[in-house]
């Protein structure tokens, strides 16, 4: 599976970015693909998921902001994400595994993209 992220840049706090991630290769009938972010030093967090039920879930400090979706005719997983804080400055990824449980953890992912950078200015 390759995973490949587009999207990021730079934006004012309040500002909006639209992350995508195109996904080839094998795919799953049971799935969790999750965007996850990390600031150098710092573990890698989750930022939201979504598998293969549809079932969502968000990390606490973005939930009301960003909204996780996918495109499966495309393959295709995207993050909208609003009202942008300094905070949510990181390096972005986006990740699949084939399981549908713990999509909230990061390390039982097994493919993942090269990421993407998102910096907010105050």
């Amino acid at each position: 599976v390759q995973l490949m992220e587009a999207g990021g840049g730079s934006v004012p706090s309040g500002g909006s970015l639209r992350l995508s991630c195109a996904a080839s290769g094998d795919s799953y009938g049971d799935y969790c693909l999750g965007w996850f972010r990390q600031l150098p030093g710092k573990e890698r967090e989750a930022v939201a998921t979504i598998d293969s039920d549809g079932r969502t879930n968000y990390a606490h400090s973005v939930k009301g902001r960003f909204t996780i979706s996918q495109d499966n005719a495309r393959n295709m997983l995207y993050l909208q994400m609003s009202s942008l804080k300094p905070d949510d400055t990181a390096m972005y990824y986006c990740a699949v595994k084939g399981s549908n449980s713990n999509c909230l953890v990061p390390w039982t992912y097994h493919y993942w993209g090269q990421g993407t950078q998102v910096t907010v200015s105050s």
